[in-house]
């Protein structure tokens, strides 16, 4: 990693002299070091010495190891312990139980439990529609894994995930307050993980696949999509593609072409690759060609799973056979999600005027920023450390939070192309540049104004239950 990052944040606790100029002293230390001083505090004194907790940020585990002995090698300085900021957020796990009610007494104690509550459970099975109304399944989802494509680690277990699952659950929250709760299934089996989810769906208003390897994870969705009448949502596909989709809807506007009339290359072929050709054809894109390891998929040519086989059959209408830099040529857009170091800025430069470069693959991306803005007039990544960080934290809060709201029973392709618009159009014209083509995940506009399309869609396609509102029962 070239500079520090937050992801490796270290306190480091340091026992220093009494010195006016201890601290000043301290910090030259760490700068030279190179890391980022964040904080630093003087957490206890003596008239011998002072400890003093700072924080920083480092490039990684060795470059922390450095920082600690940059400060023990200057004399009246001790390290006293260094902690790892990640793994302490970490610690214990990043959810909790956190009761709606509260049972003071007997009197609630009876409502909240027997015997009140049996009336409660007779009604939801004279109408098992009224759960929605009367459990939690109202607004909440669930994260489920089998742990085998965990960000760039690839197969690592479901054990192994779920840090990234509880994260997922709480973004979830913070940004839509929807309520989320991992599932991390210890089998790899298709039909086992279909049948297991089927079991637990009655809990929960929506299911989101996570991590999930292709090619298994299309059979799980759309089995699961099929069987189930809530929503199922695979966000490592179609997250992706709703940001992406987003920030071409500017970067376009940007360098004032019709995505119409661009032509598209899009590196990768897996599941992130296919849902984004599916959404820029459901968004107008008419020209794309898409590009696995062995070169750009022609039609009329027999691919090895029926998904490679979709791509092969309704992209590169021209019939185009050579390799992804031969397909550069002569191309507007560029959107990787494939893997590092794949093109370099004299592919960009072969691109046609006022080129847009989406490089997604992470931590490294298919080509630098740096070297990909020598020639292209939009560049963005999936990394939050260079402008237009495309990050599926502005998806799939307000997606789910319009689908909870609506009560909606099926994600379509309108909703997905409503929620990629309703993310653009949160930047303004006046706030437009090719350094801001996508908004920040911190942007208060962006879930509420996803939520608000997607529910318009559901509820004027009729995709909602029968029934969703609140009924009184006078029970005698």
């Amino acid at each position: 990693m070239a500079t520090p990052s937050p992801g490796y944040s270290i306190i480091v606790k340091v026992q220093a002299p009494t010195t006016f100029t201890a601290t000043s002293d301290l910090t030259a230390v760490v700068a030279e070091a190179g890391a980022a001083i964040t904080a630093l505090d003087i957490v206890d004194a003596s008239h011998v010495s002072n400890i003093i907790n700072l924080t920083c940020n480092t490039r990684g585990r060795e470059h922390s190891r450095q920082v600690k002995d940059a400060i023990e090698a200057v004399e009246g300085f001790e390290v006293l312990s260094l902690s790892d900021r990640t793994f302490h957020m970490h610690q214990g796990g990043k959810l909790q139980t956190v009761s709606k009610v509260h049972v003071r007494n007997r009197d609630d104690l009876s409502r909240a439990y027997t015997p009140g509550v049996a009336r409660v459970c007779k009604a939801i099975a004279t109408d098992p529609v009224r759960a929605r109304e009367l459990t939690i399944k109202r607004n909440t989802i669930a994260v489920v894994t089998d742990g085998t494509a965990v960000l760039g680690l690839g197969d690592i277990g479901p054990a192994a995930a779920m840090p990234v699952m509880e994260g997922k659950a709480v973004l979830f929250k913070q940004f839509a307050n929807v309520d989320a709760w991992p599932v991390a299934l210890d089998t790899k089996d298709t039909e086992e993980i279909i049948q297991i989810v089927k079991a637990l769906a009655p809990a929960y208003g929506g299911i989101n696949l996570e991590d999930i390897s292709a090619p298994r994870c299309f059979e799980i969705e759309a089995r699961l999509r099929e069987e189930l009448d809530i929503p199922v949502f695979h966000d490592d596909q179609h997250g992706t593609a709703i940001v992406t989709q987003a920030a071409l809807n500017n970067a376009l506007k940007v360098v004032n072409k019709k995505i119409e009339d661009v032509r598209i290359v899009v590196s990768g072929v897996g599941a992130a690759g296919h849902a984004i050709i599916r959404l820029l054809k459901a968004s107008g894109a008419k020209h794309i060609m898409a590009a696995g390891r062995d070169g750009v998929l022609e039609p009329n040519t027999s691919q090895r799973d029926e998904h490679r086989q979709w791509l092969a059959d309704n992209t590169n209408t021209e019939g185009f056979s050579g390799s992804l830099k031969q397909a550069m040529v002569g191309a507007d857009v560029f959107i990787g999600v494939s893997a590092p170091n794949l093109i370099d800025a004299d592919d960009v430069a072969n691109m046609n005027k006022d080129s847009i470069i989406f490089a997604m693959a992470n931590p490294d991306p298919e080509i630098l920023p740096t070297e990909a803005s020598k020639h292209a007039a939009v560049v963005a990544t999936g990394r939050s450390d260079f402008p237009n960080q495309i990050n599926n934290v502005l998806a799939f809060p307000g997606l789910f939070r319009g689908l909870l709201d609506a009560g909606a029973s099926d994600i379509t392709e309108d909703m997905l192309v409503a929620a990629a618009g309703a993310i653009a159009e949160t930047i303004t014209e006046d706030e437009l540049n090719p350094s801001y083509v996508i908004p920040s995940v911190f942007n208060q506009r962006v879930a509420p104004a996803v939520a608000a399309a997607v529910a318009e869609v559901a509820e004027r396609n009729g995709i909602t239950p029968a029934t969703v509102e609140t009924q009184d029962d006078i029970d005698f």
